[in-house]
């Protein structure tokens, strides 16, 4: 499968006013083909003026509503910040990115609007939000997630991830694989969303030098030090997904004691023990299937291990966790933990007990041999900004 054009937009320079960008996104937007192009109206109308009582989620770049289009047709229509020029890029990424490709496991695109100032994306509407706000915040949601429907959210995610790193041309690389960019449908079917940090990935380069961006908890080390991406990345933070969907718990929290502050450590340690067991979800009680959930989580230890070329492809994760591979007699090495390099956990200037919330905001920016370092933190039930990391390695 092929992806038409724009891949220059993905990794365009950031030269020219924000009016010539601007007007060169709306040209470009009118251009696709097979891309449906919304009025301001037409969306005004169906989200109810873009009524509160119909926004469903918020992010760094904007908010999503619930909206019911001319047709009756339900759908989750994402507005982007008129002031965040990253915002405009990332609209263009995005729809560039999956206008023609279509997976049961991605959200299905219905078109845009880039009218004026506005640049909203519309999608196909999914009734039971994301894994973020229903499996990881079991206190506001009345779901119940049993073994087997945690099983398909984990096998349906792996899928989609395979068919974007291995089966799109060029492949696609995500970026931001992270519980609130997994939205869940009537039948609690996973849908990876959010592709405003994808990278188109020609099978003929072993890695591209870019900006680096992701979320803090989910960042593969040697990406976000090194700026060097490949389909490794997503892998490293898939595994940390799977950890979060088969603990039911977020992978930070400061609920917890020290030792449990950061749910990837946490794993280690108990899988070093032989005691993963402690680690999975008790709500699920006689329903789990302790040595399948137990083999899951040795499936998300192996995809974060330290060396990147140590990972699994993701077709291969599939069949791992659909029994087809053997991951018991796998040799699982240390897992590469992002606080350790950027000294979240302490050391100098941190203190011992300094935490990243799950989508705290951590910005690294420098050139030559030093590195200026900021750090923020917002409370983890109300943000849902995707970091940014400028690395030293940054093409210029």
């Amino acid at each position: 499968m092929t992806i038409c054009g724009f891949f220059s937009i993905i990794s365009s320079s950031r030269w020219g006013s924000s009016a010539e960008r601007a007007k060169r996104h709306r040209t470009e937007v009118s251009s696709m083909e097979g891309t449906r192009v919304f009025s301001y109206r037409e969306l005004k109308r169906a989200t109810g003026n873009f009524s509160s009582d119909n926004k469903i989620g918020e992010g760094g770049f904007g908010s999503v509503y619930k909206g019911v289009l001319p047709d009756g047709t339900l759908a989750a229509i994402k507005v982007l910040s008129a002031e965040s020029q990253q915002g405009i890029d990332e609209f263009m990424a995005e729809i560039t990115t999956i206008a023609d490709i279509e997976h049961e496991n991605l959200v299905k695109l219905y078109g845009c609007c880039a009218e004026g100032i506005h640049r909203i994306l519309v999608y196909g509407y999914l009734e039971n939000n994301s894994i973020s706000k229903t499996l990881l915040d079991a206190d506001n949601c009345t779901i119940r997630f049993s073994w087997n429907t945690r099983r398909g959210i984990c096998i349906g995610v792996a899928k989609g991830l395979a068919f974007l790193h291995e089966e799109v041309r060029p492949h696609i690389v995500h970026r931001d694989i992270k519980a609130s960019n997994i939205l869940l449908d009537r039948n609690l079917k996973p849908k990876i969303s959010d592709f405003g940090l994808a990278k188109l990935f020609p099978s003929n380069m072993t890695h591209i030098s870019t900006r680096v961006a992701g979320t803090v908890g989910y960042l593969a080390p040697e990406y976000a030090i090194r700026g060097q991406l490949t389909t490794k990345a997503d892998i490293y933070s898939f595994g940390i997904l799977i950890l979060e969907i088969v603990s039911g718990r977020c992978n930070t929290s400061k609920l917890l004691s020290s030792e449990q502050h950061f749910l990837l450590e946490w794993a280690w340690v108990l899988h070093e023990n032989g005691e993963l067991s402690r680690l999975i979800d008790k709500r699920m009680d006689k329903d789990c299937h302790v040595e399948e959930a137990c083999r899951y989580l040795k499936i998300g230890l192996i995809c974060t291990q330290g060396m990147a070329k140590l990972r699994p492809s993701m077709s291969t994760v599939v069949r791992m966790l659909k029994g087809e591979v053997d991951v018991e007699r796998k040799n699982i090495y240390r897992p590469g933990l992002l606080s350790e390099f950027m000294n979240l956990r302490g050391g100098n200037g941190g203190s011992k007990d300094r935490n990243v919330s799950k989508d705290s905001s951590y910005t690294i920016s420098g050139s030559g041999d030093q590195a200026d370092s900021s750090f923020s933190m917002d409370d983890a039930a109300t943000s849902f900004a995707t970091m940014t990391f400028h690395s030293m390695y940054d093409d210029r």
